[in-house]
């Protein structure tokens, strides 16, 4: 019953749903300048990717260890459906934005509904209470929103309190936000994230939220050492 919910849960969010370095300018007194190969350009430097320094995982215990490994598991896992939803999100309100006709609105959206059911209910249906969980959280993550409030504007907001309120039933709340700052599992969650994106395994999906990530290590190694 969980996976029939989730996978409409889902589908409604999903529906619903370079840094720019400028050329400095040249100056008489520089002498040292760099050509890139194929640019007519000359540049007085080379815009580079960002990149973290990550520490060294340390566990105060097995139990500990093994969450934390659970938890990755279960976030590389789910993360390509959050990404998608923000993606269909963007694709979908910048399509909405040309369509002036409201049936032609609504016939879009059935049509993406479908499109995503057809592609990706059979692989919804086999998430756990854990990942479903973790889902709704990575989805706030990548748009801003909880899962409640995308169902709410795409359907109607009994719609959505009956989600929700079905969905307590099985230890899920579609309410949830992702909060790294003050709740340490979403720091892990971010954790594993940043990660996955350093080493390739995951591509790179920015969060519309507003915090940074060495900021928060720095945070909750404090912390850490302090309980020591």
């Amino acid at each position: 019953m969980w996976n029939r919910i989730f996978i409409g849960l889902f589908l409604g969010c999903l529906c619903s749903l370079q840094a720019q370095i400028e050329d400095q300018p040249l100056d008489s007194l520089q002498e040292k300048l760099i050509i890139i190969e194929g640019d007519s350009l000359f540049q007085a430097s080379i815009a580079l990717d960002e990149v973290f320094i990550f520490g060294k995982l340390e566990f105060e215990s097995y139990e500990d260890k093994l969450r934390y490994y659970i938890l990755k598991r279960k976030t590389l896992k789910v993360y390509p459906y959050a990404k998608l939803a923000s993606e269909r999100l963007v694709n979908l309100n910048d399509s909405l934005e040309r369509i002036t006709k409201n049936r032609k609105r609504k016939k879009y959206t059935r049509k993406v509904q479908k499109y995503i059911e057809e592609e990706f209910s059979e692989e919804l249906k086999k998430l756990t209470r854990t990942e479903g969980q973790i889902l709704v959280k990575l989805i706030y993550r990548q748009t801003g929103k909880t899962a409640f409030d995308l169902v709410k504007e795409l359907r109607n907001g009994w719609r959505a309190f009956w989600y929700n309120t079905t969905a307590k039933m099985f230890k899920i709340s579609i309410k949830e936000e992702f909060s790294p700052q003050t709740v340490h599992e979403d720091y892990l969650i971010e954790d594993i994230l940043q990660r996955a994106f350093a080493d390739k395994t995951l591509q790179r999906q920015e969060s519309v939220l507003d915090y940074d990530y060495a900021s928060l290590t720095n945070k909750w190694s404090q912390q850490q050492k302090q309980k020591k």
